[in-house]
């Protein structure tokens, strides 16, 4: 793949309105609640040659995707750009989380209450699975942000595929770090809990190679359609900020 095919290049500046940034945040955000929300309600085993039997939770195979946009709308629009989708998306499973808690502890309806175990087993997440979500998506997609925009100013442009992978390999390497130890330390066996921590970074940090062509693609269509490729040479690379 030769990504000087894809690159149309555009000065940037802070007021400058975009067709599509819009669309891809919603869909960034979207994709992140599913995965959270949904995913997370079902463990899956299936036989993957090799490895044989592989069992994980079935948000592992969309999850991945938001890294996927983290590493589109860095790559496209810029780190600060992309930080403000972060943070939307922070709010949203912040929200997500509440509204799920509330809906969970309403007392429920006469005939209602059958359904009532059905409701706590999908959304009754316990305090410290939603505090490691939440956290882990935050440093994951900084960190992947971050080591994408400093691999493209080293890469001077050149070589897409190294800071999608390489970006994706730091930034899932944390997330998948912190949120299975804040969630399960004490309560699964060690060993247990490295096995599944690697098995899971495993599988999403493969869906970014497998991914890589439709990347390449997408990135290449909003370069030519926005007119811009942006290079972070003057950002300022803190998190806790909204400016772009």
């Amino acid at each position: 793949m030769n990504d000087k095919d894809t690159i149309t290049s555009a000065t940037p500046t802070r007021d400058r309105q975009f067709h599509y940034y819009d669309f891809v945040m919603a869909a960034y955000v979207c994709i992140l609640l599913c995965a959270n929300l949904i995913g997370p309600a079902k463990v899956s085993t299936v036989h993957v040659p090799v490895f044989g039997k592989v069992t994980f939770l079935a948000g592992v195979l969309f999850f991945p995707l938001s890294y996927i946009f983290g590493d589109i709308l860095t790559e496209v629009y810029g780190y600060a750009r992309d930080r403000r989708c972060v943070w939307a998306g922070f709010a949203a499973l912040g929200f997500a989380s509440l509204m799920a808690t509330v809906i969970v502890l309403l007392p429920p309806a006469a005939d209602w209450r059958d359904k009532q175990p059905a409701v706590e087993q999908i959304f009754g997440s316990t305090w410290r699975i939603v505090a490691a979500s939440i956290i882990a998506f935050w440093c994951g997609s900084f960190v992947n942000s971050f080591v994408m925009a400093k691999m493209k100013l080293l890469t001077s442009g050149r070589m897409l595929w190294t800071r999608t992978i390489g970006s994706t390999l730091c930034g899932e390497l944390v997330d998948s770090a912190l949120f299975y130890s804040i969630a399960f330390y004490g309560l699964w066996k060690p060993e247990l809990l490295l096995q599944v921590m690697i098995t899971q970074y495993l599988l999403k940090s493969g869906w970014e190679i497998v991914m890589t062509p439709v990347t390449y693609r997408v990135v290449g269509f909003l370069k030519r359609a926005e007119q811009e490729d942006f290079y972070d040479r003057h950002t300022n690379f803190t998190p806790f900020s909204l400016k772009t």
